[in-house]
């Protein structure tokens, strides 16, 4: 936590991180001309963001994307704030935001975490059924090979589409699939009513991928959700459901218990 304090404590730095907020997944010439700062000084800060897990990067080509992890300033949050707090901040924070900025895009979802686990045990947790139902809720069915279809299932309800499939699979490293299908049947399983159902279905799939990498005693696991439809609902369902998934799984291969 004392490295995220220091890298909040540049002017620089928080204005990196503002440019970031308003537009998430820039390059370091984006951020450069946008900002007007030096390429150099650029560098060195967003070097000391990562550090402080502050900003997460993802390579898109030979193209660096930097985008802000909020990872750290939630557990600021939490360390300092009770429930009641937070809820009544955060109902306060989204209403200045709504009041003050100006309708935006529909960027990809990118979300950094660090769990104390191996690169092994944490692919078992993102493909094994009795993982998944354990911190999701839901259970995946696949034979993990690229193209092959996957099925998800709640509570005995079980969603298979032709495009529901594996993107890319790289065991231990990477895994890439596409969003599933919100039939009627899941859109009751989940607690949807009809008309939001019907809404979502006439949205674009998107596609969710995983990367996985080592960092020392823990690894490094960065979700990248996108293809949206703009405008759409999913972007802002998805970004709610993400952070609360992902502690959930946390929690259970550091503690051996899910989230309640």
């Amino acid at each position: 936590m004392d490295e995220v304090f220091k890298a909040l404590a540049d002017a620089s730095r928080r204005r990196l991180l503002d440019s970031l907020n308003a537009r998430n997944g820039q390059s370091l010439r984006e951020l450069c001309a946008g900002l007007d700062m030096a390429r150099q000084s650029v560098s060195k800060h967003l070097a000391v963001l990562e550090a402080a897990t502050l900003v997460t990067t993802v390579w898109r080509g030979r193209e660096k994307l930097h985008y802000l992890n909020p990872v750290p300033i939630n557990a600021i949050a939490d360390r300092w704030m009770s429930r009641y707090d937070r809820e009544r901040a955060g109902a306060l924070a989204d209403l200045k935001t709504a009041l003050e900025l100006e309708p935006m895009g529909d960027p990809e979802f990118v979300y950094t975490i660090y769990i104390k686990t191996t690169p092994e045990r944490l692919w078992q947790a993102l493909v094994d059924p009795a993982f998944t139902r354990r911190y999701w809720g839901i259970g995946f069915t696949s034979d993990w090979r690229p193209g092959s279809p996957m099925t998800w299932e709640k509570d005995g309800v079980t969603v298979a589409d032709p495009e529901q499939v594996v993107v890319a699979a790289e065991p231990g490293r990477r895994l890439s699939y596409t969003w599933h299908t919100l039939t009627p049947e899941f859109a009751t399983a989940v607690g949807l009513d009809e008309e939001t159902a019907a809404r979502l279905r006439g949205e674009r799939r998107s596609t969710v991928t995983f990367e996985i990498e080592p960092a020392g005693e823990a690894v490094r696991l960065t979700v990248v959700h996108g293809g949206f439809e703009p405008g759409g609902e999913i972007r802002g369902m998805v970004g709610q459901g993400w952070p609360a998934v992902l502690s959930s799984l946390k929690s259970l291969l550091e503690t051996g218990d899910p989230l309640p």
